[in-house]
């Protein structure tokens, strides 16, 4: 591993190189942040996808490629006097220290959740006192991922359950609701917002749990895909094709596929 000087030295590389693009590359020259917003989400992606797949070569690459794209929204930024880089990360280290008042002040805390909750309280006094706990949930956020985090903030001004046999309850109760309003043939709408209702029940368990909900089902998803590929090429190999095939026998490929890892 490397020592910080060389950190430092592969950091000022990029700064330097950045400059150089910035300056000479027709693309690098006409990207605005507006232009580059959907590129980062797209690599935020690809990481995400790097480490559900413990690929740390590709998890290497992915970091490499989001601390370009930070390195490009300071200069920009650089170039209209709002911030540089000096800024930004002046700014990340200024935060950092204020909402760990159990490192860099005298606040004791006795755990993990603790330190969450301070964090919470902290960051709301911080945008001042009119500012309502939710208004930090990005709007954009997918849905799943609003969800956690609506609930992580609540949770941090002291709106959660006590423990974990409430929230099934809770869950069992929103899952009979639902099917009553499915039986009951209600209208989709009214449906759909039972069926929320029983999401939302469902990820505030897995909180409980400690499973974090959006990486369970990306891993199912990705579960599902390897064993739906088996059943297709294996099919082709023994002749056969989908919409002539029975369930049954669809059913016999994806059972050999759940013994393939």
């Amino acid at each position: 591993m490397s020592n910080r000087e060389q950190q430092m030295q592969a950091f000022g590389r990029l700064l330097d190189i950045m400059d150089d693009l910035r300056e000479k590359c027709p693309w690098d020259k006409k990207q605005t942040l507006e232009s580059l917003r959907h590129l980062t989400i797209e690599e935020m992606y690809e990481l995400a996808d790097a480490i559900l797949e413990k690929d740390m070569t590709e998890i290497k690459k992915e970091l490499g490629d989001l601390i370009l794209h930070i390195v490009f929204y300071a200069k920009i930024g650089s170039e209209t006097n709002d911030f540089d880089i000096t800024d930004v990360l002046n700014g990340i280290c200024e935060k950092l220290i204020v909402r760990h008042p159990h490192i860099y002040g005298d606040v004791e805390v006795e755990n993990e959740e603790q330190v969450k909750q301070n964090w919470e309280k902290i960051k709301l006094k911080e945008k001042g006192g009119n500012k309502r706990v939710l208004e930090g949930v990005p709007k954009s956020l997918p849905a799943m991922v609003k969800a956690i985090r609506i609930q992580e903030k609540a949770r941090g001004v002291g709106f959660d359950w006590d423990n974990k046999e409430q929230v099934w309850e809770k869950v069992n109760e929103e899952l009979q609701e639902f099917e009553t309003e499915v039986n009951a043939g209600n209208s989709k709408e009214y449906i759909e917002g039972e069926f929320g209702d029983l999401l939302f029940s469902m990820i505030n368990y897995s909180r409980f749990i400690d499973i974090n909900p959006e990486n369970a089902l990306e891993k199912t998803n990705k579960k599902f895909i390897h064993r739906f590929n088996y059943l297709e090429e294996q099919s082709k190999k023994d002749g056969k094709e989908f919409g002539e095939m029975t369930l049954e026998e669809m059913d016999e490929y994806w059972n050999k596929a759940k013994t393939i890892k």
